[in-house]
Protein backbone atom coordinates (compact mmCIF):
# COMPACT_ATOMS: atom_id res chain seq x y z
CA UNK A 1 0.00 0.00 0.00
CA UNK A 2 1.83 3.40 -1.16
CA UNK A 3 -1.04 5.80 -2.38
CA UNK A 4 -2.82 7.52 0.37
CA UNK A 5 -5.05 10.35 0.46
CA UNK A 6 -5.67 12.50 3.13
CA UNK A 7 -8.86 14.78 3.58
CA UNK A 8 -8.23 18.12 5.40
CA UNK A 9 -5.15 20.71 5.09
CA UNK A 10 -5.68 21.99 8.62
CA UNK A 11 -3.35 20.94 11.39
CA UNK A 12 -3.82 17.51 11.73
CA UNK A 13 -4.21 16.98 8.15
CA UNK A 14 -1.12 18.51 6.98
CA UNK A 15 0.72 16.22 10.17
CA UNK A 16 -0.28 13.19 8.74
CA UNK A 17 0.28 13.87 5.03
CA UNK A 18 4.00 14.98 6.04
CA UNK A 19 4.33 11.55 8.13
CA UNK A 20 3.04 9.79 5.46
CA UNK A 21 5.23 11.46 2.76
CA UNK A 22 8.25 11.33 4.49
CA UNK A 23 7.69 7.53 4.81
CA UNK A 24 7.40 7.04 1.45
CA UNK A 25 4.08 7.02 1.00
CA UNK A 26 2.46 9.03 -2.42
CA UNK A 27 0.10 11.06 -0.46
CA UNK A 28 -3.19 13.19 -2.11
CA UNK A 29 -3.42 15.80 0.11
CA UNK A 30 -7.29 17.14 -0.84
CA UNK A 31 -8.62 20.64 1.14
CA UNK A 32 -11.59 22.72 -0.49
CA UNK A 33 -9.30 25.55 -0.26
CA UNK A 34 -6.78 26.54 -2.34
CA UNK A 35 -5.41 28.89 0.14
CA UNK A 36 -5.59 26.18 2.94
CA UNK A 37 -3.59 23.47 1.03
CA UNK A 38 -1.11 26.50 0.44
CA UNK A 39 -0.24 27.14 3.89
CA UNK A 40 -0.23 23.35 4.67
CA UNK A 41 2.62 22.94 2.16
CA UNK A 42 4.44 25.96 3.62
CA UNK A 43 4.04 24.14 7.31
CA UNK A 44 5.03 20.84 6.41
CA UNK A 45 8.19 22.45 4.87
CA UNK A 46 8.71 24.37 8.10
CA UNK A 47 8.54 21.81 10.09
CA UNK A 48 10.99 19.87 7.45
CA UNK A 49 13.47 22.47 7.73
CA UNK A 50 13.62 22.07 11.70
CA UNK A 51 14.04 18.50 11.37
CA UNK A 52 17.35 19.42 8.29
CA UNK A 53 18.59 21.88 11.18
CA UNK A 54 18.81 19.41 13.60
CA UNK A 55 20.32 17.00 11.55
CA UNK A 56 17.47 14.21 11.66
CA UNK A 57 17.02 14.12 7.48
CA UNK A 58 18.75 15.71 5.28
CA UNK A 59 17.91 18.65 2.37
CA UNK A 60 17.57 15.48 0.04
CA UNK A 61 15.25 13.89 2.46
CA UNK A 62 13.43 17.48 2.75
CA UNK A 63 12.55 17.38 -0.88
CA UNK A 64 11.44 13.91 -1.80
CA UNK A 65 9.49 14.76 0.61
CA UNK A 66 8.04 17.42 -0.50
CA UNK A 67 7.64 16.12 -4.15
CA UNK A 68 5.54 12.89 -2.34
CA UNK A 69 2.61 14.97 -2.04
CA UNK A 70 0.17 16.61 -4.84
CA UNK A 71 -2.49 19.00 -3.51
CA UNK A 72 -6.27 18.70 -5.02
CA UNK A 73 -9.30 20.69 -4.53
CA UNK A 74 -11.56 18.06 -6.08
CA UNK A 75 -12.08 15.01 -3.36
CA UNK A 76 -13.11 12.76 -6.40
CA UNK A 77 -9.76 12.80 -8.38
CA UNK A 78 -7.81 12.80 -4.89
CA UNK A 79 -9.51 9.85 -4.06
CA UNK A 80 -9.88 8.27 -7.01
CA UNK A 81 -6.61 6.09 -7.03
CA UNK A 82 -6.22 5.94 -3.38
CA UNK A 83 -5.57 2.45 -1.42
CA UNK A 84 -6.17 4.31 2.02
CA UNK A 85 -7.86 7.72 2.67
CA UNK A 86 -7.57 9.50 5.85
CA UNK A 87 -10.19 11.74 6.77
CA UNK A 88 -8.62 14.54 8.93
CA UNK A 89 -11.70 17.23 8.64
CA UNK A 90 -13.11 19.31 11.46
CA UNK A 91 -14.58 17.29 14.30
CA UNK A 92 -18.08 17.64 13.22
CA UNK A 93 -20.46 14.60 12.55
CA UNK A 94 -22.61 15.87 10.17
CA UNK A 95 -19.33 17.02 8.30
CA UNK A 96 -17.57 13.76 8.23
CA UNK A 97 -20.68 11.86 7.75
CA UNK A 98 -20.69 13.69 4.22
CA UNK A 99 -17.73 13.27 3.41
CA UNK A 100 -17.93 9.73 4.26
CA UNK A 101 -20.22 9.06 2.01
CA UNK A 102 -18.25 11.38 -1.12
CA UNK A 103 -15.49 8.84 0.07
CA UNK A 104 -17.27 5.66 -0.54
CA UNK A 105 -18.62 6.76 -4.15
CA UNK A 106 -15.42 7.82 -5.29
CA UNK A 107 -12.82 5.83 -3.71
CA UNK A 108 -11.70 2.26 -5.33
CA UNK A 109 -13.98 -0.51 -4.04
CA UNK A 110 -10.78 -2.30 -1.94
CA UNK A 111 -9.71 0.95 -0.22
CA UNK A 112 -9.77 1.54 3.45
CA UNK A 113 -11.61 4.54 4.96
CA UNK A 114 -9.84 6.04 8.22
CA UNK A 115 -11.32 8.80 10.49
CA UNK A 116 -8.96 10.73 12.09
CA UNK A 117 -12.18 11.61 14.77
CA UNK A 118 -10.81 12.26 18.33
CA UNK A 119 -13.92 11.32 19.79
CA UNK A 120 -16.85 10.33 16.91
CA UNK A 121 -17.85 6.71 16.88
CA UNK A 122 -16.67 4.85 14.12
CA UNK A 123 -19.52 2.53 13.82
CA UNK A 124 -21.81 5.69 13.27
CA UNK A 125 -19.51 7.07 10.48
CA UNK A 126 -19.09 3.62 8.69
CA UNK A 127 -23.14 2.80 8.63
CA UNK A 128 -23.36 5.40 5.92
CA UNK A 129 -21.02 3.37 3.84
CA UNK A 130 -21.56 0.68 1.56
CA UNK A 131 -18.22 -1.10 2.90
CA UNK A 132 -18.29 -0.63 6.98
CA UNK A 133 -15.75 -3.46 7.33
CA UNK A 134 -13.15 -0.99 5.45
CA UNK A 135 -13.95 1.81 8.15
CA UNK A 136 -11.72 2.62 11.31
CA UNK A 137 -10.45 5.12 13.31
CA UNK A 138 -7.06 5.89 12.81
CA UNK A 139 -6.41 8.53 15.53
CA UNK A 140 -3.04 10.19 15.51
CA UNK A 141 -1.95 12.94 18.49
CA UNK A 142 -0.82 16.38 17.47
CA UNK A 143 1.79 17.12 16.51
CA UNK A 144 1.75 14.43 14.29
CA UNK A 145 5.09 14.39 13.04
CA UNK A 146 6.72 13.86 16.90
CA UNK A 147 3.96 12.36 18.71
CA UNK A 148 4.50 8.42 18.85
CA UNK A 149 0.73 7.25 19.10
CA UNK A 150 -1.98 6.35 16.89
CA UNK A 151 -5.10 5.14 18.29
CA UNK A 152 -6.38 2.37 15.99
CA UNK A 153 -10.68 2.55 17.13
CA UNK A 154 -12.26 -0.53 15.09
CA UNK A 155 -16.11 -0.15 14.47
CA UNK A 156 -18.80 -2.69 15.01
CA UNK A 157 -18.04 -4.09 11.73
CA UNK A 158 -14.34 -3.53 11.09
CA UNK A 159 -12.50 -6.53 10.25
CA UNK A 160 -9.61 -8.24 12.10
CA UNK A 161 -7.76 -7.97 8.30
CA UNK A 162 -8.18 -4.19 7.90
CA UNK A 163 -7.33 -3.57 11.79
CA UNK A 164 -4.22 -5.69 11.45
CA UNK A 165 -3.34 -3.92 7.87
CA UNK A 166 -3.50 -0.05 9.68
CA UNK A 167 -1.92 -1.31 12.38
CA UNK A 168 1.27 -2.61 10.79
CA UNK A 169 0.68 0.83 8.35
CA UNK A 170 1.33 2.52 11.62
CA UNK A 171 4.09 0.90 12.47
CA UNK A 172 5.64 1.98 8.85
CA UNK A 173 5.12 5.75 10.23
CA UNK A 174 7.27 4.74 12.99
CA UNK A 175 4.08 5.18 15.74
CA UNK A 176 3.21 3.29 18.07
CA UNK A 177 -0.70 2.12 17.62
CA UNK A 178 -2.87 0.82 20.05
CA UNK A 179 -6.24 -0.76 19.43
CA UNK A 180 -9.00 0.51 21.31
CA UNK A 181 -12.79 -0.42 21.70
CA UNK A 182 -15.40 2.18 20.16
CA UNK A 183 -16.77 4.36 23.23
CA UNK A 184 -17.23 8.20 23.30
CA UNK A 185 -13.14 9.73 23.38
CA UNK A 186 -12.12 6.18 22.96
CA UNK A 187 -8.95 6.43 25.82
CA UNK A 188 -7.78 9.68 24.99
CA UNK A 189 -9.94 11.98 25.22
CA UNK A 190 -12.33 10.21 27.76
CA UNK A 191 -9.12 10.35 30.18
CA UNK A 192 -7.67 14.18 28.70
CA UNK A 193 -10.72 15.79 28.36
CA UNK A 194 -12.54 15.81 31.55
CA UNK A 195 -9.28 16.96 33.21
CA UNK A 196 -9.21 20.07 31.08
CA UNK A 197 -12.39 21.09 31.72
CA UNK A 198 -12.01 20.14 35.20
CA UNK A 199 -9.23 22.85 34.89
CA UNK A 200 -11.49 25.76 33.59
CA UNK A 201 -13.94 24.44 36.24
CA UNK A 202 -10.98 25.42 38.78
CA UNK A 203 -10.83 28.42 37.18
CA UNK A 204 -14.12 29.27 36.52
CA UNK A 205 -14.67 29.17 40.63
CA UNK A 206 -11.88 31.36 41.53
CA UNK A 207 -9.77 28.40 43.23
CA UNK A 208 -6.65 29.62 40.98
CA UNK A 209 -5.82 31.46 38.30
CA UNK A 210 -4.05 30.33 34.48
CA UNK A 211 -0.76 30.17 35.62
CA UNK A 212 -0.93 28.67 38.52
CA UNK A 213 -3.24 25.97 37.14
CA UNK A 214 -1.29 25.19 34.56
CA UNK A 215 2.07 25.00 37.15
CA UNK A 216 0.54 22.88 39.88
CA UNK A 217 0.18 20.64 36.95
CA UNK A 218 3.06 20.53 35.22
CA UNK A 219 5.53 20.62 38.69
CA UNK A 220 3.12 18.48 40.51
CA UNK A 221 1.90 16.02 37.92
CA UNK A 222 5.34 16.02 35.85
CA UNK A 223 2.93 17.31 32.53
CA UNK A 224 5.04 18.67 29.46
CA UNK A 225 2.53 22.01 29.83
CA UNK A 226 -0.53 22.63 31.77
CA UNK A 227 -4.46 21.37 30.79
CA UNK A 228 -4.94 25.21 29.92
CA UNK A 229 -2.04 25.52 27.92
CA UNK A 230 -2.92 22.54 26.24
CA UNK A 231 -6.54 23.19 25.61
CA UNK A 232 -5.63 26.45 23.30
CA UNK A 233 -3.20 24.58 21.57
CA UNK A 234 -5.97 21.96 20.80
CA UNK A 235 -8.26 24.20 20.27
CA UNK A 236 -11.25 25.26 22.04
CA UNK A 237 -13.93 24.60 19.89
CA UNK A 238 -12.36 20.94 19.53
CA UNK A 239 -12.28 20.36 23.22
CA UNK A 240 -16.01 21.81 23.50
CA UNK A 241 -16.90 19.37 20.92
CA UNK A 242 -15.06 16.26 22.18
CA UNK A 243 -16.66 16.77 25.80
CA UNK A 244 -20.48 17.37 24.23
CA UNK A 245 -19.81 14.06 22.30
CA UNK A 246 -19.24 12.83 25.73
CA UNK A 247 -21.66 14.29 27.52
CA UNK A 248 -24.47 12.78 25.02
CA UNK A 249 -23.14 9.92 24.69
CA UNK A 250 -22.20 8.39 28.24
CA UNK A 251 -24.92 10.57 29.60
CA UNK A 252 -23.32 11.64 32.65
CA UNK A 253 -23.46 15.13 34.50
CA UNK A 254 -19.86 15.02 35.00
CA UNK A 255 -18.83 15.04 31.08
CA UNK A 256 -20.97 18.40 30.95
CA UNK A 257 -18.83 21.36 29.74
CA UNK A 258 -17.77 23.88 31.88
CA UNK A 259 -19.98 27.22 31.11
CA UNK A 260 -16.64 29.24 31.02
CA UNK A 261 -15.57 27.15 27.72
CA UNK A 262 -18.76 27.17 26.02
CA UNK A 263 -18.85 31.10 26.16
CA UNK A 264 -15.25 31.29 25.23
CA UNK A 265 -16.14 29.28 22.35
CA UNK A 266 -18.71 31.62 21.51
CA UNK A 267 -17.05 34.27 21.92
CA UNK A 268 -14.63 33.10 19.37
CA UNK A 269 -11.94 32.81 21.74
CA UNK A 270 -10.45 29.54 20.75
CA UNK A 271 -7.11 29.68 21.70
CA UNK A 272 -3.98 29.41 19.62
CA UNK A 273 -5.86 29.28 16.50
CA UNK A 274 -7.98 32.99 16.67
CA UNK A 275 -5.00 34.28 18.56
CA UNK A 276 -6.42 34.09 21.82
CA UNK A 277 -7.84 31.79 24.36
CA UNK A 278 -6.15 31.40 28.52
CA UNK A 279 -3.32 32.66 26.73
CA UNK A 280 -2.93 35.85 24.31
CA UNK A 281 -0.74 34.02 21.22
CA UNK A 282 -0.32 37.21 19.18
CA UNK A 283 2.18 38.33 20.66
CA UNK A 284 5.10 37.39 18.37
CA UNK A 285 7.15 35.65 21.00
CA UNK A 286 7.08 32.25 22.95
CA UNK A 287 6.64 33.87 26.44
CA UNK A 288 3.30 32.96 27.72
CA UNK A 289 1.61 35.44 28.62
CA UNK A 290 -2.23 35.39 30.32
CA UNK A 291 -4.62 36.62 28.24
CA UNK A 292 -6.39 40.10 29.46
CA UNK A 293 -9.74 38.23 30.49
CA UNK A 294 -7.63 36.32 33.24
CA UNK A 295 -5.15 38.77 34.71
CA UNK A 296 -6.11 39.70 38.29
Amino acid sequence: MKNIAVIGAGTMGNGIAHTFAQENYQVNLIDISSESLEKALKTIAKNLDRLVQKERITEEDKQKTLANITTYTNLEDGVKKAELVVEAATENIDLKLRIFKDMDRFAPANAILATNTSSISITKIAAVTDRPDKVIGMHFMNPVPIMKLVEIIRGYSTTNAVTEKIMEISRTLKKVPVEVNDYPGFVANRILMPMINEAIITLNEGVAGVEEIDTVMKLGMAHPMGPLQLADFIGLDVCLAIMEVLYEGLGNSKYAPCPLLVNMVAAGKKGVKSGEGFYSWGHGTKELIVSDNFKK
